[in-house]
């Protein structure tokens, strides 16, 4: 018999703007029983996060629950004193945030942060704690389970760090768990081992779950039944196979029918002069090298996509290119220029030239700025744009991005949504008038429709300022989308390179065939078939 441990009724939440309190949810319903696993989807600014948030009885700075009743195995949360809220928080509900990197203190080793919660709330010592962390550790398949508590945030990869949370979230075996978009930021093959995990801590332990993502195909596989949102309002819900053979409404069938973008070939197919020509570039972290005499090449003009797991040197060598870190060996040619190899030691004009979009705009904005100090400032600085000349600017930028400046240009990034804040990284990057721009998983944080939205956009800028793009990415639906070229990276070398129409015919390097094998379907059995398939089971033992 099922028990119903969470019920939310009729909620309503504000969230405070200049033009005074905005409804965020508007009367939304919700119910989960203990074991369940409800799965939240629907695009950027649906309020997902909001109604995750709010079943730990928490709302952000800046909104407030008007209305409405949640209640957790029997106790009221709406107006329930800090006291009671603080005693279930880590203990019996716990969040796995979405940004990783942002959610870790980074003075503090995993280890001690992990511990940080059984031990304050009575659950156990300090040093049962440790030995129930290397145990989850090892149960979430983290490498050197034994000793990577050890480490601090900055020392592992994005997707280790994203299931040490999920580990630490279980610290003291909640009874709920909302996961907010744990798997975004991470790679095909990362990604498959994060879900096993979740789906295999959640079984055995029979925890309930909110699994919040705006990624069909990951709700497929993790979720009993599905919720779709829309501007805070509920569309439909239905249990998984069900929404997935025959949605009802006509936006959850649009959210089904997303990602057909493909950009147009280029106007000039014949092979264009290089713009960036990276050169046998080695870069090494202390003892680690994480680069091994990379060499790439990316046409003036064009869209060149590096996919690979995480760990693989996307993003050192994107460091590489920007002068953020300085290589061992080797060099990268700009123009025709060699680049030195520092960023402090190149011109501002040359900066300008060559800009960057963060992966994680949760930790690439400054939280105290308001948008339009965080897109005046390159403004001024590369373009010496001031008064009306820089507001103007400023305005056509917000509008470039699809963003109403009159409502966003005066808001603090914690009041904006991920989608939101990742398209101001994107203005930020334009407002240098730049010709070469690294995307370093520029949609992994955006619903699918939004991040389509972003592709149209990047597209279109290209070809009306003949811009030249690195595309990092672990979505190889948005390699097919928009890159004429791709560079497949393993442990630091280059294993694969070539035109896009190539990626995706087989034969393929045993590598990028793993890589193709990790998209996930829309097919709620697909991980179950895949982790029996490489492990060598029938499905119905793994399932």
């Amino acid at each position: 018999m099922t028990q119903e441990l969470l019920s939310i009724t009729n909620l309503r939440i504000e969230g405070r703007s200049s033009q005074g309190w905005t409804q965020i949810v508007k009367g939304v319903d919700l119910t989960l029983n203990k074991g369940e696993i409800l799965g939240l989807i629907g695009e950027s600014g649906a309020g997902k996060s909001t109604l995750g948030l709010a079943a730990m009885g928490y709302v952000k700075p800046g909104c407030r629950i008007a209305a409405g009743s949640i209640r957790f195995d029997g106790q009221e949360l709406v107006g329930a004193p800090a006291s009671r809220l603080r005693s279930l928080h880590g203990r019996r509900i716990a969040y796995v945030a979405q940004s990783a990197a942002a959610a870790f203190n980074p003075a503090w080793r995993l280890i001690d942060q992990h511990c940080e919660g059984p031990v304050r709330h009575g659950v156990m010592g300090r040093r049962e704690a440790e030995a129930e962390a290397v145990q989850l550790y090892r149960e979430i398949r983290l490498p050197d389970p034994d000793r990577i508590g050890l480490r601090y945030p900055h020392q592992v990869s994005g997707g280790q760090l994203q299931r040490a949370m999920t580990a630490m979230a279980m610290a003291c075996r909640p009874d709920l768990i909302i996961f907010d978009e744990p798997t975004t930021a991470l790679d095909v093959t990362t990604q498959i081992e994060v879900l096993a995990a979740i789906r295999a801590i959640v079984r055995d332990h029979q925890t309930a779950a909110i699994y919040i993502t705006h990624d069909l195909a990951v709700v497929a596989q993790m979720a009993d039944r599905v919720k779709v949102l829309l501007r805070g309002e509920e569309v439909e819900e239905a249990p998984t196979r069900a929404m997935l053979s025959a949605p009802r409404e006509a936006y959850t069938r649009s959210l089904w029918a997303v990602r057909e973008f493909r950009r147009a070939p280029p106007a000039t197919p014949a092979p264009a002069e290089p713009l960036v020509d990276v050169q046998g570039l080695t870069v090494s972290y202390g003892p680690l090298k994480v680069l091994d005499r990379v060499s790439l090449t990316i046409p003036r003009g064009r869209t060149v996509a590096v996919v690979g797991e995480s760990g693989s040197g996307k993003s050192t060598t994107a460091r590489a290119i920007m002068g953020l870190t300085a290589p061992s060996a080797g060099r990268v040619l700009f123009d025709g220029a060699a680049l030195p190899p520092r960023g402090r030691d190149r011109g501002r004009e040359l900066q300008r030239r060559i800009q960057m979009i963060h992966q994680m705009a949760d930790t690439a904005l400054n939280p105290r700025h308001r948008i339009r100090e965080i897109l005046g400032r390159p403004l001024e600085f590369f373009l010496g744009l001031k008064g009306a000349a820089k507001d103007a600017r400023l305005r056509q930028l917000m509008t470039e991005i699809e963003l109403d400046p009159d409502q966003f240009l005066d808001r603090l990034p914690s009041e904006l949504s991920g989608g939101q804040k990742q398209r101001v990284c994107i203005a930020r990057a334009l407002a240098a008038d730049p010709e070469f721009i690294i995307c370093d998983e520029v949609t992994s944080a955006l619903d699918q429709l939004v991040a389509e939205g972003i592709l149209r956009l990047l597209d279109r800028l290209q070809r009306e300022r003949g811009l030249t793009y690195m595309f990092i990415t672990h979505d190889l639906a948005t390699v097919r989308a928009i890159a004429d070229e791709v560079v497949v990276m393993k442990s630091g070398v280059v294993v694969e390179a070539g035109p896009t129409d190539r990626l995706f015919v087989p034969p393929h390097d045993p590598y990028t065939e793993l890589l193709l094998s990790s998209v996930p379907e829309m097919d709620p059995d697909w991980l179950t078939r895949l982790l029996a398939r490489r492990a060598g089971q029938t499905p119905e033992r793994i399932a």
